[in-house]
């Protein structure tokens, strides 16, 4: 009897049968005949085609790239061997870009934000400030990013130049307190009074404000972005409708919600 069964093959070899019958399909391995029991017989010839096929497949190279390498000269196969080893270079930076990912987001917020602004919200939870409000302010930081990028690096160095104001954070404390107010209680529209003028006051503070308005679908992405997780009706949107309309009475660009 010469040579071995198919299933001895794959098993010499270290494949599946399923994966043997996968390279005859495709071409990389010549079939075996028949011998006058039945059977396909595999020879040292096609053990070795097998194991070439297996080496090269296992090293990453795309089946439909094995077999033109296999039948190449010496110079092509070292050549097309260099450009898949490229290839899986990029594929490995690509994974290990992707690895970094799923540690960023087991640090929570990193994933999404960028350190500067995670140190930011650090500092917000340092100066006071609810957890519930900071992870509020999580959320809109990373839609602020995701609709106007190109302004968001600018944002937060406005927002840490705020943070250094003790008016400022005093207002935004007592922004926070007036969220739990009834819409119609008389010390929001002082409230929202003072932080219009405060903004008026402070150019580089009212850049908070103005900052994140992108040059496309300037209404729709601010509001997304300066209304987010706001309930209609409530204080806080009475609140910063004052805040708004004061700034447009002042000549302040705020988009409406109708306008572009």
């Amino acid at each position: 009897m010469n040579g071995v069964t198919i299933g001895q093959a794959a098993a010499f070899v270290g494949v599946t049968v399923k994966t043997v019958r996968h390279y005859h399909k495709l071409g990389l391995v010549r079939e075996p005949e028949r011998d006058s029991s039945g059977y396909r017989r595999y020879g040292s010839a096609e053990l070795l085609r097998l194991v070439q096929a297996r080496t090269l497949a296992a090293a990453g190279v795309p089946l439909a790239e094995v077999g033109p390498l296999l039948d190449a000269d010496p110079a092509l196969f070292t050549a097309a061997l260099t450009d898949v080893e490229r290839q899986l270079t990029e594929r490995i930076e690509e994974l290990t870009a992707r690895r970094d990912m799923l540690h960023r987001l087991a640090d929570g917020d990193r994933a999404l934000l960028p350190d500067r602004a995670v140190a930011l919200l650090e500092r917000l939870s340092g100066l006071g400030l609810p957890a519930e409000e900071v992870a509020a302010t999580r959320e809109g930081w990373v839609l602020a990013r995701a609709l106007v990028p190109e302004g968001f690096d600018d944002f937060l160095t406005h927002v840490e130049h705020a943070l250094d104001d003790p008016r400022y954070v005093e207002l935004s404390k007592r922004a926070i307190e007036a969220t739990a107010w009834e819409p119609d209680d008389p010390r929001l529209a002082e409230l929202a009074a003072a932080v219009a003028d405060h903004f008026l006051a402070n150019p580089a503070h009212l850049k908070i404000v103005t900052g994140l308005q992108a040059r496309t679908d300037a209404a729709a992405r601010y509001h997304l972005i300066a209304h987010h997780g706001e309930e209609q009706g409530s204080a806080t949107a009475r609140g910063v409708a004052i805040v708004e309309a004061r700034l447009r009475a002042a000549g302040i660009r705020i988009p409406r919600p109708d306008t572009h």
